[in-house]
């Protein structure tokens, strides 16, 4: 009967398909494949994620990756937009939605007709893998007794789901921190002294559901010094132009007395008439002949030769004059003995 002939075929057909199924598996399993990627790791920086791999080296030709990846809810395998690429990494960016579901990536390299096995990454979720870097500080407007500060999250976030981790302190060798909690971007720290050096450095975290926190990467100290107040302005702006009076005072003063008492200063600070001790010992000695002649003279002259001597040429002359006053003394006790 013709069914019986059609049924006949059927399951020969398949006989025959059983019997190549696996000559074909065991064919395909024997052809050349390529060596698999190695170091296949998800890298994410605030919330930027990337796929990274060593790269397979061949003598020829150029070795192309592929990437496939599928999600915890859905066991199948997704392309990306990463196929036959030669690059050997793949970003694969995420919505705010999607940084909570856990995502399988794995990567493959292909040449021509040949292929490598696929080599999966470990599972990632962005929000427990991501890494958060610290915040960027906007602006700082100082006052003399606070800080305001304006910073923003390096990523985009919703309103209540990020917070700052402020740490402030006086830039001292015995200064304490003090930290603050702050959930909005723009904060002050208030109660701080005038005219002194403040050194703050700010860590976001992330908050998640059931008031899980992730923190983030500290930012680099930032240092301000507060200015001093307007009162204290005031009174140094006083005490400067009364120390400048009082010395303004003092130099007129002074300069009249100068005025009023030149002579008696001048005379104070004349040194004192004295002879040289070389010409007094020479006038002292007693073997000298001249010596009783100079006893003998007017005291009259001498001041008067003195001190007009001493005031125009000065030891010298004075000394010349005395040698040839004793030497006509001398003459003419000559005279007078012959």
């Amino acid at each position: 009967m013709p069914w019986r002939a059609l049924l006949l075929s059927f399951f020969l057909l398949l006989l025959i398909l059983l019997l190549l199924g696996p000559a074909r598996a065991a064919g395909e399993d024997s052809s050349p494949r390529l060596p698999a990627p190695k170091d296949v790791k998800v890298y994410s920086y605030n919330f930027h994620n990337t796929l990274r791999w060593s790269p397979v080296k061949v003598e020829r030709g150029v070795v192309l990756y592929t990437v496939h990846f599928k999600t915890g809810a859905f066991n199948q395998w997704d392309e990306m937009n990463c196929t036959r690429i030669a690059r050997t990494e793949c970003s694969f960016p995420l919505s705010r939605n999607e940084r909570l579901w856990t995502f399988v990536l794995r990567v493959r390299s292909e040449l021509g007709q040949m292929t490598s096995d696929w080599v999966e990454a470990d599972p990632f979720v962005a929000e427990r893998d991501t890494t958060i870097g610290p915040p960027k500080v906007n602006s700082v407007i100082v006052s003399s007794d606070s800080l305001l500060i304006s910073v923003s999250p390096p990523f985009e976030s919703e309103e209540g789901t990020v917070q700052y981790k402020v740490s402030y302190w006086e830039n001292a060798t015995t200064a304490t921190k003090e930290e603050m909690w702050v959930s909005n971007a723009l904060f002050k720290i208030e109660n701080l002294k005038q005219m002194t050096l403040y050194c703050f450095t700010i860590e976001i975290e992330l908050v998640k559901y059931l008031h899980e926190q992730i923190p983030g990467l500290q930012r680099i100290p930032e240092c301000y010094r507060t200015p001093m107040n307007e009162t204290t302005r005031a009174v140094y702006i006083v005490i400067t132009f009364t120390l400048v009076g009082l010395v303004l005072i003092l130099m007129i003063i002074g300069l009249f007395f100068l005025s009023r008492h030149h002579k008696t200063i001048k005379y104070l600070c004349q040194p004192p008439l004295k002879i040289p001790s070389h010409i007094e010992e020479y006038l002292r000695d007693p073997s000298m002949p001249h010596l009783e002649a100079l006893e003998n003279y007017t005291e009259e002259a001498l001041p008067d030769s003195l001190s007009v001597l001493y005031f125009e040429e000065g030891s010298k002359a004075y000394g010349d004059t005395l040698a040839d006053d004793t030497h006509s003394h001398s003459s003419f006790g000559e005279s007078e003995v012959t």
